[in-house]
Formats: structure tokens, C-alpha cells, sequence
């Protein structure tokens, strides 16, 4: 199993969070089915693709940096993690910029259930990605300093996993926020 065992169990335990807030979602959803359906039309979805794109490359990005270090390629496995975070860094200047968009366009508390239950989760997620990317700037420090190594790097692979399953939340805010999947 890659990475650390206590890091699978604090994965599963966020999943069963967004669980409960998926819950708080379908309830809503089920009693203001009209709200939900003219819902995804007020949001920014130039921005959520744009966030949408930003996880996912930047996993892909932590991807390539595990492949990289377990090549023997510590170099290019930094540049990767460099990468990964500044792509990463991308999406909460891109949550602020949307925030700034809802508030311009009257989308705050007072506009209705669809609105406060999006709010509910995308901040709820914000705060798990934030805490990704402090893990990601954290294993980019430890890397520098040759904590990791192609036999041992079960630090960065729990920091991808935990960030692919940010990635997983993120999908599915998108699909059923921005899409109305």
C-alpha cells in the first residue's frame, strides 16, 4: 500500500465527512428541486473549469514528481513538486476571484439554499486543499534536504494520495455545482 497507513485512515475519514456534506446536499436538493435546477446557471463555470483544471494537473504534477523520485531523479523530482505547488497555488486565488464574482452578481448567504449549501462544501474543500498545499510546500522543503529517497518516499506518496482525493471532492462539487450533474 504507498504511502502511510495513517494517512489512508485520515483520507477515509475526510471522505466520510464530504459523505455527511453530500448528505446536507441531496436533502437540499430533494426538498428546493427548482432552486438546485436554476441554480448552476447563476454560478462562475469559467472559473470552475479553471479550478477543476488547476487540481487535476497539479496531481498529475505530484504524479510524475513520485515517478521522478522513484527513477533516482531527485532533481527532476523537485522541479515537479515546484510545479505541483504553483499550480496548486493557482486555486485559491481562483476560489477568492470566484467569491469576488458570487458577491458582485448578489450570490451570498441571503440568494437562497442553492447558494449556502455551495458555500457549505466549496469552503469546507478550500480547507482541505489548503491543507494539501501546506503538505505540498512541506515535502518540497524535506525533499530538498534528502529526507525522501527512491526506497522511502512514502511521505510524498501519502501527500498525492491525499491530494488526489481532493481531486475526487473537487469532481464532484463540480459536476453536481457548475454541471447540475
Amino acid at each position: 500500500m504507498p504511502g502511510y497507513r495513517a494517512m489512508w485512515v485520515g483520507i477515509s475519514l475526510e471522505l466520510l465527512e464530504f459523505t455527511v456534506f453530500f448528505a446536507v446536499y441531496f436533502s437540499a436538493r430533494w426538498f428546493h428541486p427548482a432552486a438546485f435546477q436554476s441554480g448552476a446557471s447563476r454560478l462562475w463555470t469559467a472559473g470552475g473549469l479553471m479550478i477543476t483544471a488547476v487540481m487535476v494537473t497539479s496531481g498529475w504534477m505530484l504524479t510524475c514528481m513520485l515517478a521522478s523520485l522513484r527513477a533516482g531523479r531527485r532533481a527532476a523530482a523537485q522541479r515537479w513538486l515546484v510545479a505541483a505547488l504553483l499550480v496548486g497555488l493557482a486555486y485559491p486565488l481562483l476560489k477568492v476571484l470566484e467569491w469576488r464574482w458570487n458577491q458582485a452578481h448578489g450570490l451570498d448567504a441571503g440568494a437562497g439554499i442553492f447558494v449556502v449549501v455551495y458555500y457549505y462544501l466549496t469552503i469546507n474543500h478550500f480547507i482541505h486543499s489548503s491543507w494539501g498545499l501546506l503538505g505540498m510546500g512541506w515535502g518540497l522543503a524535506r525533499l530538498a534536504t534528502g529526507a525522501y529517497s527512491p526506497q522511502d518516499c512514502r511521505g510524498l506518496e501519502s501527500l498525492a494520495i491525499y491530494w488526489h482525493a481532493t481531486d475526487l471532492v473537487w469532481l464532484m462539487i463540480f459536476g453536481l455545482f457548475y454541471v447540475f450533474a
